[in-house]
């Protein structure tokens, strides 16, 4: 037990993590303190929220590429509904931006499951509609922070024990899933659908609708962080959050989330985004351009991917075990 927990991905990871603040710390000291870790994390919020949808999706044997677009278009429509009507409660505005992704996601799913269109098609597609969708609503403008109610803004500021909300929201997305994942009917029918989509079958789960489902929480988790950053950055503009589902998925597969499905978990999900936000995070702290994260995320993703493909050939979750002959 003890020699599997060392040398699972999470426990690696963690010791990853914790090697890079060593070493971090060693020439910024302040880097490592309490209240820059606790800023790391809450600036990694939104990555952490979108990794949770894109591991369910990646788990039964697809990809949605369209979760950018969908935070972009959510929080432009978000910020333009405060704009409008300022007086909204926030609650409101956040059940909107929920219920917008959701719709997303569910598009992206019926397409996947009904017309059996592979799903970087189609959220290859939807990416650049959603896009689109911002820039006709918008006319090409941005929504700055001077257009933007003090309610809007202060929901994601506010802090409880040292926190922002953000942060807790992110903790909280964190504990709902885990136990989703694996404590109920719909989180085994994910490993399932991934794993082996014909012994799913045979046990009477529908594939195609665990897929649906996986892309509609995806939509929802999209749309909650389309408020989030929104509300956070006091801004909206079209390119909002352009490339960040690379960072999603570099995060995936670089917290053990397998690419060709069956095989990851929720924490391995969110320490990979920490192990991005703390390179994010120390880039300029090591005068490195931040423009170089895109290449460090697309050479994590590479080497993720290669050491998974070495260190492990097992397929996710054993759901049907063969039965013995008998004598």
């Amino acid at each position: 037990m003890l020699k599997r927990l060392m040398t699972s991905r999470e426990s690696l990871l963690c010791a990853a993590i914790i090697l890079l603040l060593v070493l971090i710390s060693t020439r910024f000291p302040a880097f490592a303190a309490p209240s820059n870790l606790a800023r790391v994390f809450n600036d990694t919020s939104p990555l952490i929220l979108l990794a949770i949808g894109q591991m369910i999706v990646i788990l039964t044997k697809c990809i949605d590429l369209s979760v950018a677009a969908n935070l972009a278009l959510t929080g432009m429509v978000v910020a333009m509904i405060n704009v409008a009507a300022p007086g909204l409660p926030v609650p409101v505005i956040i059940a909107v931006a929920i219920g917008l992704g959701t719709f997303l996601g569910m598009i992206n799913g019926l397409l996947v499951w009904k017309l059996a269109i592979p799903p970087i098609v189609v959220t290859l597609g939807t990416m650049t509609i959603f896009r689109g969708i911002i820039f006709v609503i918008s006319d090409g403008k941005w929504v700055n922070s001077h257009e933007i109610s003090d309610p809007f803004k202060a929901f994601t500021r506010a802090e409880f024990l040292g926190l922002p909300t953000m942060s807790w929201i992110a903790l909280a997305a964190v504990g709902l899933f885990s136990v989703v994942m694996s404590r109920t009917t719909l989180g085994r029918a994910f490993y399932a659908a991934g794993g082996n989509p014909h012994a799913a079958t045979y046990a009477g789960i529908n594939v195609g609708q665990s897929q649906f489902w996986a892309f509609t929480i995806s939509g929802a988790l999209a749309g909650l962080t389309g408020y989030l950053w929104v509300s956070r950055y006091a801004v909206a503009y079209v390119d909002l959050a352009g490339g960040f589902e690379l960072d999603v998925v570099a995060a995936c597969v670089i917290g053990g989330v397998a690419i060709m499905g069956g095989v990851g978990t929720v924490a391995g999900a969110m320490l990979g985004a920490l192990f991005l936000g703390v390179i994010k995070n120390a880039l300029p702290v090591v005068d490195i351009s931040p423009f170089w994260q895109l290449a460090i995320s697309g050479g994590a993703i590479i080497i993720a991917v290669a050491l998974n493909a070495q260190a492990s050939r097992e397929k996710g979750r054993i759901i049907l075990k063969p039965t013995e002959p008998s004598a």
